[in-house]
């Protein structure tokens, strides 16, 4: 029984594997007519990801900080000025 599972899975595999050959070659021939001026932009809109990324992670340490720090103290009752 465990003879005919094993080799119906590696069939399977074997199937699977064969059928997405035509998709590795169909990738392989694709051609990028892409210019100096998308790459720019591209660049450009990696830069505003990061530029936002930063104060977004310093804002992430600082409210770690703030919950590993102790419980603030509570404030002194006002002094009775009759």
């Amino acid at each position: 029984m465990k003879q005919i599972i094993r080799s119906k899975t590696v069939g399977t595999v074997i199937a699977m594997f064969f059928s997405a050959a035509p998709l590795w070659a169909a990738t392989a021939a694709r051609e990028d007519n892409s210019n100096l001026f998308v790459w720019i932009f591209l660049a450009f809109c990696a830069l505003v990801v990061v530029a936002q990324l930063i104060p977004a992670l310093l804002m992430i340490l600082g409210f770690a900080k703030g919950v590993k720090k102790k419980p603030a103290q509570p404030t002194p009752d006002p002094a009775d000025q009759t």
